[in-house]
C-alpha cells in the first residue's frame, strides 16, 4: 500500500494531505487536524462534492466549478474522452484549475472492463468481471486490477469506482449481470477482494460497490428506484458477504446504492438512510472509511426524491461524499444545499469535520496529487500484457 510522502508545494497556506502523516503517526501533533483547521467552511463542504463535467476540453463552467464550489473530485464519463493527448490534457488541465485550492482533487472514472469502460480505444478492451470470474482464479482477478491501475495511473486518474461486489443473483437484473464476477457470495468475494487488492496495490483508489448489494434488483437504478424486500438477515447471509470482507481488508471507500429496502428502512433507500449507512455499515460493519454515494443524478433519486434534500439527508446518514455526476447548476444546487445545512444550524460543523477528515486521511495515504501526467503514447500503454493476460483467461 503506498505510504504517505513529500508532494510538490501547493500554493496555500494549507498542506497538501499528501504531506501529511498517517493519523497514526506518533507526533504530539495531529496534522490533519490541523489541516482541517485552516480550511473555510465553504472549502469544507467542496470536498464532500464529487462532480461531473461537460465536454472533452477544460472550460468556464469547469474552471468556475472547482473554483467555487471547490469540489474535492472530478468523475469524467466516455463522452468526456477523445484521444490519448487530449484525454490526458483534460487531466492535467482540471488539476491545474484546482492550483485555486489548498487541497489535491480525486480525478475519478468508472473503469470495470466490459461494457463499462471509459479511457480511449487505444487500450486493449478489458473483459468484464463475469469472463474472469468463470475461471474462479483470484490471481486472475488480481492482475486485472493490478492492469486497471496501471492505465489508470497513466492517465492520470486516482480513483477507480471498481470492483462490483454485487452478486448476481437475480437473472433479470438489467444494470449489473456481467458486470459481476458471478452468482454466489463465495465466488464473488474472492474475485472481487482479489480485484480490489490489485487496484490499491498499485496505487488507485478502489470504490467497492453498490453497498448493500445491487445485485437482486430488477430494475435499473438510473432510471427508476429498485425496491428489494429483504431483511437485514437475508443481505447479512448473502449481500453483504463480499463488503464485510472487503472492509476487513481495508476497503479504501464504498458506494451506497440507491435502492429501497422496505423491510428494513420503508422511508429511504439506502443512499440517505441512517439505518443502512449509520447503523449498519457504520456500525454493524464497523466501516469508518469513506463512504461515497452513486449518482444523485440517477432517475432512483431525482423522479422520487429533491436531490439536494436527499444529498444532505445522506450526509445526515453518514455519506462523506455525494456524487453529481451531471448537471452544473446540480452540483451548485447539492453546495448550497449543504452549505446552508451547516449555516442554519441542521448539520453540525463538527459532522461535516468527521467526513473531510476521512476524505484527507485517504487522499494522504494514496498520495493524491495534482501534479501533471506525461501524455502517454501508445508504446505506453500495457497492452502486450493485457493480451497476455487474456490469453491466460481463455
Amino acid at each position: 500500500m503506498p505510504t504517505p510522502s513529500g508532494e510538490q508545494p501547493v500554493e496555500s497556506a494549507t498542506p497538501s494531505p499528501s504531506q501529511l502523516p498517517s493519523p497514526s503517526s506518533t507526533t504530539d501533533t495531529d496534522p490533519i487536524k490541523e489541516t482541517i483547521s485552516r480550511l473555510t467552511l465553504e472549502q469544507k463542504v467542496g470536498q464532500m462534492i464529487l462532480a461531473g463535467i461537460d465536454g472533452t476540453a477544460i472550460d468556464s463552467s469547469m474552471k468556475k466549478m472547482i473554483a467555487e464550489q471547490h469540489v474535492g473530485g472530478i468523475i469524467l464519463y466516455k463522452n468526456n474522452f477523445s484521444d490519448l493527448e487530449g484525454s490526458a490534457k483534460l487531466v492535467n488541465d482540471l488539476k491545474k484549475a484546482n492550483a485555486v485550492n489548498p487541497l489535491p482533487i480525486f480525478m475519478s472514472v468508472d473503469q470495470e472492463g466490459g461494457k463499462v469502460s471509459r479511457l480511449p480505444k487505444d487500450f486493449v478492451a478489458m473483459p468484464d468481471a463475469a469472463k474472469v470470474g468463470r475461471t474462479g482464479n483470484p490471481e486472475l482477478a488480481k492482475e486485472m486490477g493490478s492492469l486497471l491501475s496501471q492505465e489508470l495511473n497513466l492517465m492520470g486518474f486516482n480513483v477507480d469506482f471498481a470492483p462490483v461486489l454485487d452478486i448476481n443473483s437475480n437473472p433479470k437484473n438489467p444494470v449489473i449481470g456481467s458486470r459481476s464476477f458471478g452468482d454466489n457470495a463465495t465466488l464473488v468475494t474472492d474475485m472481487g477482494i482479489a480485484a480490489m487488492k490489485g487496484l490499491q496495490e498499485g496505487g488507485t483508489i478502489a470504490v467497492v460497490k453498490h453497498f448493500p448489494g445491487h445485485g437482486d434488483t430488477s430494475v435499473d437504478s438510473h432510471l427508476e428506484l429498485p425496491v428489494v424486500r429483504k431483511t437485514t438477515e437475508q443481505l447479512e447471509a448473502m449481500e453483504w458477504v463480499p463488503f464485510r470482507k472487503a472492509i476487513e481488508e481495508d476497503a479504501a471507500a464504498v458506494m451506497v446504492a440507491h435502492i429501497l429496502f422496505p423491510l428494513i428502512d420503508p422511508d429511504a433507500p439506502a443512499s440517505f438512510s441512517k439505518i443502512i449507512i449509520g447503523e449498519q455499515l457504520r456500525g454493524t460493519l464497523g466501516y469508518d472509511g469513506v463512504v461515497i454515494t452513486d449518482d444523485m443524478t440517477m432517475g432512483a433519486i431525482s423522479d422520487h426524491y429533491g436531490i439536494a434534500d436527499a444529498a444532505v439527508k445522506s450526509v445526515e446518514a453518514g455519506s462523506d461524499i455525494l456524487l453529481v455526476a451531471h448537471g452544473y447548476d446540480v452540483a451548485k444546487q447539492v453546495y448550497d444545499k449543504l452549505l446552508q445545512a451547516v449555516k442554519s444550524g441542521k448539520i453540525e460543523e463538527s459532522r461535516i469535520d468527521e467526513s473531510v477528515r476521512r476524505i484527507l486521511v485517504l487522499k494522504s495515504k494514496y498520495q493524491v496529487s495534482d501534479e501533471p501526467v506525461p501524455t502517454p503514447s501508445i508504446d505506453d500503454l500495457p497492452n502486450d500484457e493485457i493480451r497476455q493476460w487474456l490469453a491466460r483467461l481463455k
